[in-house]
C-alpha cells in the first residue's frame, strides 16, 4: 500500500484563502470522483487508489456519511456488477475505515438487505454472489455492533479476547457460535466465487475474473482472524466442559477447518492472489481440542498484505492548513497503522523466515553428503567382503598343497623302509636314514610353519569376521545377508577346525610311524652291532662308523624328543583355538538371538501399520458415505422444495441420467466386492460411491424437475420412485457405515428403484412421426420442395394483393398497403434464399456423413435429426401460408394488425428453429452454414422490418378521438373517471386470463411436440400421409427443454 509521505506547496498555500465551505465542496467532489470510479459497471476489479481515498475520506470525516449519501443514489438494482463493486468497497471501508463507519453502516441495513434480496431472487450469476455478500455484511455490522470489544478489521490481542470471553461458559459458548456463524458467511462467499469460476474454466489474470476475485482478499484476512479466536474459544471450552457436550462444535470446527484449508490452498495457487497478499497456511490436521497441551502447538495464522503496483502515480488527497497540524499527523499515522510502514520494512520474521530457509538447505546438503558416505562405506564393506572370500580361497588351495605333501612323505617314508631291509648295505642305509631323517625334519619344520600359518590365517579371519558383522550391523543391512555371511564363516570355521584336526591325527600319526621307525633302527644298530662284533675283521673304519651312527643316533633321540615337546605346544594351541572358536560361536548365537528379536519387533511394528491402514481405509470410506448421503438427503429435500418448482427437465435427459446412475452401480458393486475382499485398499469402492452419489442424486432432482411438465398420475408416480430410490441409497450407505453389515450389504432395491425411473422416464418420452425409417430421406425433400412451393406461392399473392390495392385503394391506405406488402414480399424472398441454402447444407451433410451408405439410410440412421428437419420445415412454410393470409385480410380490412406481427415472430422463431436443425450435424467451417447464419439474420431483419411497417400503419390508419372534458361538471367527470376504472380493471383482468390460457396453450404445445398428428388410436405403425400443397395446419415443433433442463 502506499502511503501519504508529504504534501505539495501548493496545496499549503492555496488553502490558505479557501473558506470551510470551499473545502467542504472540493473535499465532497473528490469523494464523488472516487466513489464514481470505484463502484461502476466495468467487469473489472477496483482500483486500490480509489478505494484508498474513500478510506481516508472516513478517516478526515470521522464517519461515513459522505460514503452513504453518494452510495444511496447508486442504481444498484440496475446492475450486478455495481452492486457487487458497491459491497466490495463497503467491505474494504468497514474494516480499514474510521472506527465510526461502523455506527453509519448500522443506519443503512435496510438498505443493503434490500440489494441482496432483490439480486437473491433474480437468476444472475453475480446476483447470486451479491446476496450472498449482503449476507455477510449484515452478518459483520451486527457482530461487531454487539461486541465492540472485536474492531471491524478484527485484530484484538490475546489478552482483550480472554476479557470478553469472560468466565461464564454460557457467554463462552454463545461468543463461539457467533464466530462459527461469521465464519460460514465468508466461506460460503469464497465458494460460490471458486463454483462459478470452475464452471466457467476461468484465467485469474483476466480482468473479469479478477473483478470476481478481488473481494476474498478481504475475506481471507477475516478468516485468518477468526480461526485463531475459534480455536481459542474451543480450548477454553473444553476445559470447561465435558467433551462429549461439546461434540457438535468439534464437529462444525472440523468442517470449517477443511473448507478454510481448501479455499487457502486454491488461493494460494492463484497466480493473482501471490502478489497481492501473503496467504498463511495451516497445519495439515485440526487442533486437538481433548489435549489440553495441544494449545502450545497452535501457531495464528499471519497475513501479510504486500503493496500491489498501481499504474499511475497517486493524487494529492488532503489539503492540510499551514494552521493545523494536528489532526493530518493522526490520520497519517492511522492510515501507517492500518496499512503498513511507508518504505515497506521486513520485520524479524522475514530475517527469521530466511534464516531458517538457508539453515534447511544447510541440512539439505549435509544430509546429502551423508547418503554418499553411506552409500561408499557399503561399497567398501562389500569389496572387503569379497577379499575374505578370496583368502579363503587361497587357504584352501594351501590345503590341498599340503596334503599332496603329506602323501609325498608317506612314499618317501615307504621307500626308506625298502632301503632299511637292505642289511647287508648298512653304512649307506644310515646315511639313507640320516639324509630321510633330516629331509623329515625339513618337512616337519615346513608343516609347522604352514600349521602355524594356517592358525593365523584362520584367526585373522575369524578378527575380519568379527569387523564384518560389526560393520554390517551397523550399515544395518537386510537379515538374509547377515545370516548368509554367519552360515558362510560359520561354516569355514568348522572346516578349517576339521582341517586343523585331521592335520594332528596326520602329525600324531606321523609321530607313532617316526617312532617305529626309530626302534626299529635301534633293532638294526643292535643287529649291526652284532654283525660288527661277529666281524671284527672289518676293521677300524667299521668300528668308526658305528661310532659315529651312535652319535647320529644320539642326535635323532634329541630331535624326537624335541619334536615331542612341540608336538604337545601344538596341542595345547589347538586347545586354546578351540575354546577362541566356542567363544565366537557364543557370540555368533546370541547375535542371532538379537536379530531374531529385532525380527519379532518388526513383524510386530508391521502387523500394527496393517491394523493402521485398515482404519484410515475405512475412515476414508466413512467420509465418502457421509458425503454420499449429503448429496442425496440434499437431492431428496428438492422434491419437497417449493423454490425447484420453477426448475424442469426433459425425459430424455432424464433417460440418459438414470441411465448413467444404473451403470454406475455395477462399478460400485465391484469396487465393494473389492474392499471386502482387501480392506486394505478402499480407492475402487470410494470412486465408485462418489459417482455413484452424484448420479444419482441428479437423477432425483432431474425426476423431480421432469414431474414438474408431466401428468398428474405420471407425476405422482414418478417423485414417489425418485424418493425411494434416495430412500433405498440412504438404507444402502447406512449398511456401508457398519463393519458388520458391510459385507452383506446388497443394490439390488436401489437398481430396481433405478429401473422404475428409466420406465416412466420412457412412458414419458414424446413419441416420434410414425413414418417407416426407409421413408425419411423422401420425406426431407417432399418437405423442403412443399416448403419452397408455399413460399413461391406466398410471393405470388402478395404480388396478386398488391396490384389489386393499388386498383381499389389510393392516399394514406395505398401507401400504408404498399409499404406492409413490399416488407412481407422482402420476408418472402429473404424466407426463400433461407430454405434453398438449407437444402445446399443439407445436400452437403448427407454427402460427407452418409459414406457408402445410401441418402435414405444416412436419414434413417439419424432418424431424430431427420424429424426435427421435417419439423421445422413445416414450420417455416405453415408461418409463410398464414403471413399471407394475414396481411390478405388487413389489406381488405376484416383482419388485424396484430396478426401480421404475430405471424413474423412465428416465422423468425420457426427459421431460428430450422437454422439449427441443420447446424446440428454441419461443419463448422462450412461456407453453407455461414451463408445459412447470414440468411437466418437477414430473415430477422426482414421480419423486424415486417412488425415497424404494421406498427407505422396502424397508427397513421387509427384515428384518436380528441378528449375534450371542458364541458364537462365535477360530478360528471368523476362518474367518468370511475367508468374507466372499471373498464381498466375489466381489461386488466382479462388481459390476467388470456395470459394463464396462452401459458396452458404453450405447455399443451410443448407436450405434444413431437408427436405425430394422424397417428391411429390402435397403436399400429402406419406410414404418414403425404404433405399437401397448401400447408394449413402448423405443425408440431421440436420438443423446447424447460427452464431447469441442463
Amino acid at each position: 500500500m502506499n502511503s501519504i509521505k508529504s504534501v505539495p506547496a501548493r496545496v499549503l498555500s492555496r488553502r490558505g484563502g479557501h473558506s470551510l465551505e470551499a473545502e467542504r465542496e472540493q473535499f465532497d467532489k473528490s469523494q464523488a470522483i472516487s466513489i464514481s470510479k470505484a463502484i461502476n459497471t466495468q467487469e473489472a476489479p477496483v482500483k486500490e487508489k480509489h478505494a484508498r481515498r474513500i478510506i481516508l475520506g472516513t478517516h478526515h470525516e470521522k464517519g461515513a456519511f459522505t460514503f452513504w449519501s453518494y452510495a444511496i443514489g447508486l442504481p444498484l438494482p440496475s446492475s450486478a456488477i455495481l452492486s457487487w463493486k458497491f459491497c466490495h468497497v463497503l467491505h474494504k471501508v468497514l474494516r480499514d475505515g474510521h472506527p465510526n463507519v461502523l455506527q453509519d453502516c448500522q443506519r443503512y441495513r435496510s438498505n443493503i438487505r434490500e440489494t441482496g434480496d432483490l439480486w437473491g431472487h433474480l437468476h444472475d450469476r453475480y446476483g447470486q454472489l451479491v446476496s450472498i455478500y449482503t449476507r455477510l455484511l449484515l452478518t459483520k455490522i451486527s457482530f461487531h455492533v454487539k461486541h465492540p470489544e472485536f474492531p471491524p478489521g478484527l485484530e484484538v490481542s490475546d489478552e482483550v479476547l480472554e476479557k470478553t470471553a469472560g468466565t461464564d461458559v454460557n457467554n463462552i459458548f454463545q461468543l463461539t457460535v457467533e464466530l462459527f456463524d461469521y465464519l460460514d458467511c465468508e466461506l460460503k462467499l469464497s465458494e460460490s466465487v471458486f463454483r462459478q469460476l470452475n464452471t466457467s474454466m476461468a484465467v485469474s489474470q483476466m480482468s473479469a475474473v479478477q473483478c470476481r476475485l478481488a473481494p476474498l482478499i478481504q475475506v481471507i484476512q477475516d478468516c485468518s482472524h477468526l480461526y485463531h479466536y475459534s480455536v481459542k474459544l474451543m480450548f477454553k471450552l473444553h476445559s470447561c466442559l465435558p467433551a462429549d457436550t461439546l461434540q457438535g462444535h468439534r464437529d462444525r470446527f472440523h468442517e470449517q477447518f477443511r473448507s478454510l484449508k481448501n479455499f487457502f490452498k486454491r488461493a494460494s495457487d492463484m497466480l493473482y492472489f501471490k502478489r497481492l497478499i501473503q496467504i498463511p497456511r495451516l497445519p495439515e490436521s485440526p487442533p486437538n481440542f481433548l489435549r489440553a497441551s495441544a494449545l502450545a502447538e497452535h501457531v495464528k495464522p499471519v497475513v501479510d498484505p504486500e503493496e500491489a503496483p498501481e499504474d499511475e502515480e497517486p493524487e494529492n488527497l488532503i489539503e492540510i492548513s499551514t494552521t493545523s497540524t494536528t489532526e493530518p499527523q493522526i490520520t497519517s499515522d492511522l492510515f501507517e497503522q492500518t496499512f503498513g510502514p511507508p518504505n515497506g520494512v521486513w520485520d524479524d520474521r522475514d530475517a527469521q523466515i530466511e534464516s531458517l530457509k538457508k539453515e534447511v538447505e544447510t541440512l539439505r546438503a549435509e544430509m546429502e553428503k551423508i547418503k554418499l558416505e553411506a552409500q561408499r562405506y557399503i561399497t567398501q564393506l562389500k569389496a572387503q567382503v569379497n577379499s575374505l572370500e578370496g583368502e579363503v580361497e587361497e587357504q584352501r588351495k594351501q590345503k590341498q598343497k599340503a596334503l599332496v605333501d603329506n602323501e609325498q612323505l608317506r612314499d618317501e617314508l615307504e621307500r626308506l623302509q625298502r632301503a632299511k631291509q637292505d642289511s647287508d648295505r648298512s653304512q649307506r642305509l644310515c646315511a639313507e636314514a640320516e639324509k630321510k631323517a633330516n629331509a623329515t625334519e625339513i618337512r616337519y619344520t615346513k608343516l609347522k610353519e604352514k600349521h602355524s600359518e594356517l592358525i593365523n590365517t584362520h584367526a585373522e579371519l575369524l578378527r575380519k569376521n568379527a569387523d564384518t558383522a560389526k560393520q554390517l550391523t551397523v550399515t544395518q543391512q537386510s537379515q538374509e545377508e547377515v545370516a548368509r555371511v554367519k552360515e558362510q564363516l560359520a561354516f569355514q570355521v568348522e572346516q578349517v577346525k576339521r582341517e586343523a584336526e585331521m592335520k594332528l591325527e596326520d602329525q600324531s600319526v606321523q609321530m607313532e610311524q617316526l617312532r617305529q621307525e626309530l626302534d626299529a633302527r635301534r633293532d638294526e644298530l643292535e643287529q649291526a652291532q652284532r654283525s660288527l662284533s661277529h666281524a671284527k675283521q672289518a676293521g677300524v673304519e667299521l668300528s668308526a662308523q658305528l661310532d659315529a651312527l651312535h652319535a647320529e643316533k644320539e642326535v635323532l633321540r634329541r630331535s624326537v624328543s624335541e619334536k615331542e615337546c612341540e608336538l604337545m605346544s601344538t596341542r595345547g594351541l589347538v586347545q586354546e583355538k578351540e575354546l577362541q572358536l566356542s567363544q565366537e560361536a557364543d557370540k555368533a548365537t546370541r547375535e542371532i538371538r538379537e536379530l531374531q528379536g529385532r525380527l519379532l519387533e518388526k513383524s510386530n511394528q508391521e502387523q500394527s501399520l496393517q491394523q493402521k491402514l485398515l482404519d484410515e481405509q475405512f475412515g476414508i470410506l466413512q467420509e465418502t458415505v457421509r458425503e454420499a448421503q449429503a448429496i442425496l438427503t440434499d437431492a431428496l429435500a428438492k422434491l419437497d422444495d417449493p423454490l425447484h418448482l420453477r426448475c424442469t427437465s426433459s425425459p430424455d435427459y432424464l433417460l440418459s441420467r438414470a441411465q448413467a446412475a444404473l451403470e454406475s452401480t455395477d462399478a460400485l458393486e465391484k469396487g465393494h466386492a473389492q474392499y471386502v475382499a482387501s480392506m486394505a485398499d478402499a480407492a475402487g469402492l470410494v470412486g465408485a460411491l462418489a459417482l455413484f452419489a452424484h448420479l444419482a442424486g441428479d437423477t432425483i432432482v432431474n425426476g423431480s424437475a421432469t414431474a414438474h411438465l408431466a401428468p398428474t398420475d405420471h407425476a405422482d408416480r414418478l417423485t414417489e420412485t425418485c424418493r425411494e430410490c434416495g430412500q433405498r441409497s440412504l438404507e444402502y450407505l447406512e449398511q456401508l457405515k457398519d463393519r458388520q453389515r458391510l459385507g452383506s450389504a446388497q443394490l439390488g432395491h436401489v437398481q430396481g428403484a433405478l429401473r422404475g425411473v428409466l420406465q416412466l422416464a420412457q412412458e414419458l418420452r414424446p413419441k416420434s412421426l410414425d413414418i417407416k425409417q426407409e421413408e425419411l430421406g423422401d420425406m426431407v425433400e417432399k418437405e423442403m420442395a412443399s416448403t419452397s412451393e408455399a413460399i413461391e406461392d406466398a410471393v405470388r399473392r402478395i404480388e396478386e394483393m398488391m396490384s389489386q390495392a393499388r386498383n381499389e385503394s389510393s392516399g394514406v391506405k395505398l401507401e400504408v398497403n404498399e409499404r406492409i406488402l413490399n416488407s412481407c414480399t422482402d420476408l418472402m424472398k429473404a424466407i426463400r434464399l433461407l430454405v434453398t441454402t438449407s437444402t445446399n447444407l443439407q445436400k452437403e451433410i448427407v454427402e460427407s456423413g452418409r459414406g457408402a451408405a445410401t441418402t435414405q439410410e444416412f436419414y434413417a440412421k439419424n432418424s431424430r435429426w431427420t424429424e426435427g428437419l421435417i419439423s421445422a420445415s413445416k414450420a417455416v412454410g405453415w408461418g409463410a401460408t398464414q403471413l399471407v393470409e394475414s396481411a390478405d385480410r388487413v389489406v381488405l380490412h376484416t383482419g388485424k394488425y396484430e396478426e401480421l406481427i404475430v405471424c413474423s415472430h412465428e416465422i423468425a422463431a420457426s427459421t431460428a428453429q430450422l437454422v439449427a436443425a441443420s447446424k446440428v450435424k454441419a461443419e463448422k467451417s462450412s461456407r453453407n452454414l455461414a451463408r445459412l447464419q447470414e440468411c437466418s439474420r437477414n430473415v430477422n431483419e426482414m421480419a423486424a422490418n415486417v412488425v415497424a411497417s404494421t406498427k407505422s400503419g396502424q397508427e397513421q390508419i387509427e384515428e384518436k378521438d380528441t378528449m375534450d372534458f371542458s364541458g364537462m361538471s365535477l360530478i360528471k367527470l368523476k362518474k367518468e373517471e370511475m367508468e374507466t376504472q372499471v373498464k381498466v380493471l375489466e381489461l386488466e383482468k382479462r388481459l390476467e386470463g388470456e395470459r394463464v390460457r396462452l401459458g396452458e396453450l404453450r405447455k399443451q404445445h410443448y407436450g405434444l411436440a413431437g408427436g405425430c398428428e394422424d397417428a391411429p388410436e390402435d397403436g399400429e405403425a402406419r406410414p404418414a400421409p403425404a404433405p399437401r400443397r397448401g400447408i394449413l395446419k402448423k405443425p408440431p415443433i421440436a420438443q423446447k427443454p424447460g427452464l431447469g433442463e441442463p
